[in-house]
């Protein structure tokens, strides 16, 4: 990837970057089905989301954001 974000790893860098282009409220390109920490499975419809259940952020990049795998938890209520 150009952008050079794909490199990020940590949930929480992925998070920060994403905030910081201001893209937090773009849709991935697959809206993933999220298996949640606390057990709860909910779809991705941004970016950056957090569980209904448990607010768990979950972020990825939007260049990334066709890569289950790439999506990363952040924290609670991180976002």
């Amino acid at each position: 990837m150009s952008c050079g974000c794909s490199r990020l790893e940590d949930g929480k860098a992925i998070v920060d970057h994403v905030k910081s282009k201001g893209k937090e409220k773009i849709k991935p390109r697959v809206a993933h089905q999220i298996a949640c920490e606390c057990g709860e499975m909910f779809t991705m419809e941004t970016v950056i989301t957090n569980c209904p259940s448990c607010g768990m952020t979950y972020g990825v990049t939007p260049c990334s954001s066709g890569d289950i795998n790439k999506v990363k938890a952040a924290g609670i209520q991180y976002a």
